[in-house]
């Protein structure tokens, strides 16, 4: 076997075949690979984010590698109203909703000390507001229908350590936790499943750029702090998300899968070894931030 099967496709063809699934946060990164791996599998996939422009292009790119139906719908997952829209416009072109995937993240470093309320509330909405707004309506709706489903939720290692420098997102990924293995239990009953994935280091390049602006990536490689030495393919994690979404994976329900090389284990919280980092630098980053976020 290749050292880097790893890098390849996990399942067999037509494995999601029939299936409708709703991607948050779906037209980059994780969401894009995800989603794509959905489609070559043979499901129906719907993308949703805020950029709607993003979405299309992503919707293009993968229609044109792989075909298969891909709709994009704009979508801000911190409001109640848009998220019914995102399923109402899901089920009249599919016709259904099978699984719901919450992807939707928001996330930037800083020491607490220098975060306002607001940018608390931001990243708590986007991040724990979102995913049990989605996670609501989808689930009323199948509850009513009388319909099997499955939700993924896509939770981070620091959700059980927690971890310096990005409280607000510890403190709502660790309530996406408590949602998936609560609902596990209490939604069961319906044929709803709940799981989650706790991704280590997946470099995307949108995300990691806000996170660890201009030389920050250099300094702190974070694949050095993975026993594997290694970051991890994106392929590894839309396999990963591909079986849990499947028939293949029926009896697991309410579990979180951590996929990091080891790197929780070898050292707790990822963003720990922030402490190292000198006021002065701490200026600087967020005036890159303030200039990418334009504000």
């Amino acid at each position: 076997m290749s050292q880097n099967t790893y890098k390849n496709p996990m399942l067999k063809e037509g494995s999601l075949k029939d299936k409708v699934i709703v991607i948050t946060g779906g037209g980059t990164g994780l969401g894009k690979a995800m989603g794509k791996y959905f489609v070559e599998l043979g499901a129906d996939l719907v993308i949703a984010s805020r950029k709607l422009d993003v979405l299309k292009k992503t919707a293009e790119e993968l229609s044109k590698e792989i075909g298969g139906n891909i709709l994009p719908v704009e979508c801000d997952v911190t409001d109640y109203a848009q998220v019914e829209n995102l399923l109402k416009t899901s089920v009249d072109k599919f016709g259904k909703v099978d699984v719901l995937v919450n992807n939707a993240a928001g996330n930037f470093i800083s020491p607490t000390e220098r975060l306002s309320h607001r940018a608390f509330d931001i990243i708590v909405n986007i991040v724990l507001k979102g995913t049990y707004n989605c996670t609501l309506a989808f689930g009323k709706n199948w509850i009513e229908k009388k319909q099997n489903a499955t939700v993924l939720n896509i939770v981070t290692t620091y959700a059980w350590t927690g971890s310096a420098y990005v409280v607000p997102s510890a403190c709502a990924k660790a309530g996406v936790l408590a949602l998936t293995r609560s609902l596990a239990v209490e939604w069961a009953k319906y044929g709803i499943r709940f799981n989650a994935i706790a991704p280590g280091p997946f470099p995307t390049k949108g995300a990691w750029e806000r996170l660890l602006p201009g030389d920050l990536k250099e300094k702190f490689d974070l694949a050095k702090k993975v026993p594997l030495k290694r970051v991890g393919e994106h392929q590894e994690l839309a396999n990963l998300a591909a079986y849990l979404v499947s028939d293949y994976s029926a009896y697991i329900n309410g579990e979180v899968i951590t996929i990091d090389g080891g790197e929780w284990l070898k050292g707790a919280g990822q963003f720990n070894m922030l402490e190292m980092v000198p006021d002065s630098l701490w200026d600087m980053i967020e005036q890159m931030v303030r200039k990418t976020k334009g504000n």
